[in-house]
């Protein structure tokens, strides 16, 4: 008995220094596979999803694009694999995937029992609810007492929902459905009376729903949910490069660089932006990158803005406003 237990304590040590040695060497291991493995919804309109042709959109398509241009150059040497709430952070920690851009919110538990390390938030978010126009009776959160709500399983939704009705002292009878698609049916076909998500998600959900116009979402958001990108924990120079691909787009959109003006300001005589371009080096010799990898990632994936306008802005289907993601000059 007391070899078995050292049997195993060993074998645990191993497993846990194989991990980090894993996980520091992630740059190397895309660059040798030719492309980044990147962790995506796979169902969520205008954050990950791929169109009727195929090709994949979305604010969280976008964020995986920059880093894929920030590593090669090129924002196409990319694998987008679709995961489920139940999946994403099992596929990060196995390897299946080198970052996880899947709408998921950073908090303390994720990020200190996980092995996950959070980059910057790439949409700040809030929990909402969804309904029918036609259910007159409720105009606000807690009107929803008795409720049957839809609920995806093993996310912070899950829990703050559970949280806000315990807090009100409603009642409520959840109906959990790993899929997003399978929960969204589930909801337009009446099997419960109200469905809770992030905002974004919720306006996502709404988009492609039969009649988008027959559900409101309600003006209450019970939650803080700023949503990030996430790597693997002990690996310092892969997060560093998600971390400053996602910060390169605001940066970009905050000096006034764009795709389409991108070429002109090389010859800028602005330092910050010579220094941000490459034109100055350094920027790129700390990440241990090529100097042009911001100017590929405005010039192949574009700014901030240009990314939020054409994905989920107030043009495209799901009619955000900037709103909390506005840059810190506009509020």
């Amino acid at each position: 008995m007391k070899l078995l237990k050292l049997w195993l304590l060993v074998m645990a040590v191993v497993v846990a220094l194989s991990g980090v040695a894993f996980a520091g060497q992630t740059l190397d291991n895309v660059k040798a596979k030719g492309f980044v493995q990147v962790g995506v919804n796979g169902e969520l309109f205008g954050f990950g999803k791929p169109d009727e042709k195929g090709v994949w959109r979305g604010l969280d398509v976008d964020t995986g694009r920059a880093i894929a241009a920030a590593v090669f150059g090129d924002a196409d040497k990319i694998k987008f694999i679709p995961l489920t709430s139940v999946q994403r952070f099992t596929g990060l920690q196995s390897g299946e995937v080198d970052v996880l851009c899947r709408n998921a919110t950073q908090t303390l538990g994720r990020d200190t029992e996980l092995g996950l390390d959070f980059a910057q938030v790439n949409y700040y978010d809030g929990q909402g609810f969804l309904v029918p126009k036609k259910n007159k009776k409720i105009k606000r959160a807690k009107d929803l007492n008795g409720a049957t709500v839809c609920v995806l399983p093993g996310t912070t939704t899950e829990l703050n929902v559970a949280d806000y009705f315990r807090e009100n002292k409603m009642k409520m009878k959840p109906v959990v459905i790993e899929s997003n698609a399978e929960l969204a049916k589930a909801f337009f076909a009446g099997r419960c009376d109200v469905l809770t998500s992030d905002a974004s998600q919720l306006a996502g959900t709404r988009a492609v729903a039969p009649k988008p116009d027959d559900y409101i979402i309600l003006p209450d958001i019970i939650s803080k949910e700023p949503l990030a990108p996430a790597v693997r924990h002990g690996d310092n120079q892969w997060k560093d490069i998600v971390n400053y691909a996602v910060l390169a787009m605001i940066e970009a959109e905050d000096l006034g660089i764009n795709s389409k003006n991108v070429d002109d300001q090389l010859k800028s005589a602005t330092p910050a932006v010579q220094r941000f371009l490459g034109v100055t080096p350094g920027n790129g010799k700390a990440l241990g990158l090529d100097e042009k990898w911001a100017y590929n990632i405005v010039k192949q994936v574009g700014n901030y803005g240009e990314i939020f306008e054409r994905s989920v802005g107030k043009d495209t289907p799901l009619k955000l406003e900037r709103g909390l993601n506005a840059l810190w000059k506009n509020g």
